[in-house]
């Protein structure tokens, strides 16, 4: 078999295209594929798909393909320019590269198969491209996998915000909670972002009205973004965040008492862990500290944090009075950061009454920024938030790309 035969059966090509030669350059370790479409082949119109067009003339092009052993591999073709009675003169597309791309199809299927697990500066290493080639490759995929998605059935969203650079700099992220994958993201962290968000749903088909749950923080911007743009919504506030308030408000109490009792140093983690996740050296100091003769303040607050956890085993029926007895004791525990946490609970009653209806929090979320942050982590970061967020996208989206593989 001829090189050219097997070359046309490895890229399977179709009539009118054939190879018509190759050849490879050792000393610059590339590899040069020929193609030519057989004479008097006509072609279809790539804008108004009509058939049968003639041959105007040709352009030739070069196309980046997967390497061939250690040898850059290129595609290079006379691409024909049809004449076409509505249209006038027309480029055509080619089956093997999309149209304005200097690589072809099966190139940016492995580029797009690697990003999700490998930084893009690394990747660009590996295929000797720079690393803005690949970038350009990763957003105009994502952007038209996102461009077919259909959001018309979600009901339940999750919204948190993840860190995109040191500093104040963050993008926020919209998850279906039903599926699992990030919907939606964008920069900032304020109620523009869920205006942001609506636009984005009424574009994919979705219906604000129709977005029954959502679970968020208790972040002012995110509250007041949900109630004027998804008016038929009931915010769920997460509870890993709500628990995080509480332990923060523990932490605070040792912090303060410690200044007079420093056997409390170097004991914050005993006091932010649940009792059967201690280790025994830690379950011996705690019980230790417990049977001093003195009462301690730090003790008490773990008291109370243990108890608030009990909420989330109650019933949808005693929820709520067991959270009212819950705020009494914290309100009455003379330990001012509790009271602040109990107060802050108050406020936001509702929201966390409703997780025993909705079942609803943003574990999904946390599960996905960590992701984020962990590619954020390997890549060193990333130049600009529309990187970070097509990284996103790619990690998180269940985007189909409907490439070859």
């Amino acid at each position: 078999m001829k090189d050219t035969e097997l070359l046309q059966i490895a890229l399977m090509l179709t009539p009118p295209w054939q190879v018509v030669g190759c050849g490879i350059d050792t000393n610059q370790k590339r590899l040069d594929i020929h193609l030519d479409f057989s004479k008097g082949s006509r072609f279809s119109c790539p804008e108004c798909a009509r058939s049968d067009c003639a041959v105007h003339d040709t352009e030739f092009q070069s196309w980046r393909h997967m390497n061939f052993f250690q040898h850059e591999t290129y595609m290079n073709a006379r691409v024909p320019r049809i004449r076409c009675d509505q249209c006038g003169v027309k480029l055509i597309n080619v089956p093997w590269a999309r149209s304005g791309s200097g690589f072809t199809l099966l190139f940016e299927a492995y580029i797009m198969i690697l990003s999700p697990s490998m930084p893009v500066k690394k990747m660009a290493e590996l295929v000797t491209e720079h690393d803005t080639r690949l970038w350009r490759i990763l957003h105009h995929h994502v952007e038209e996998a996102r461009e077919q998605a259909d959001y018309s059935d979600i009901k339940q969203v999750g919204v948190d915000e993840t860190s995109s650079k040191r500093g104040h700099n963050y993008v926020s992220i919209f998850v279906d909670l039903e599926k699992s994958k990030t919907i939606f993201a964008t920069e900032g962290k304020d109620s523009a972002t869920v205006v942001s968000f609506k636009d984005d749903l009424i574009e994919h088909g979705g219906n604000p009205d129709g977005i029954q749950d959502v679970s968020c923080d208790m972040s002012p911007a995110f509250i007041k973004g949900v109630e004027e743009n998804l008016p038929n919504a009931k915010i769920t506030f997460d509870k890993f965040h709500i628990t995080k308030m509480i332990n923060t408000a523990v932490d605070e109490v040792r912090r303060q008492e410690q200044t007079d009792h420093p056997e409390l140093k170097n004991t914050r983690y005993i006091f932010l862990k649940n009792p059967e996740n201690l280790t025994l050296k830690q379950a011996d100091r705690l019980e230790d500290l417990k049977l001093k003769d003195f009462h301690l303040k730090t003790v008490r607050a773990y008291h109370i944090r243990l108890s608030f956890q009990e909420l989330w085993n109650q019933t949808p029926d005693q929820a709520e009075a067991y959270l009212k007895k819950w705020y009494y004791w914290a309100t009455h525990s003379r330990l001012e950061p509790i009271k602040e946490a109990a107060y802050t609970i108050k406020r936001h009653w509702n929201g966390i009454i409703n997780w025993f209806k909705s079942r609803i929090n943003n574990g999904i979320l946390e599960g996905i920024n960590s992701m984020v942050q962990a590619a954020k982590a390997r890549a060193r970061g990333y130049r600009n938030n529309r990187y970070l967020i097509t990284m996103i996208y790619l990690i998180s989206g269940k985007l189909n790309f409907n490439l070859p593989t």
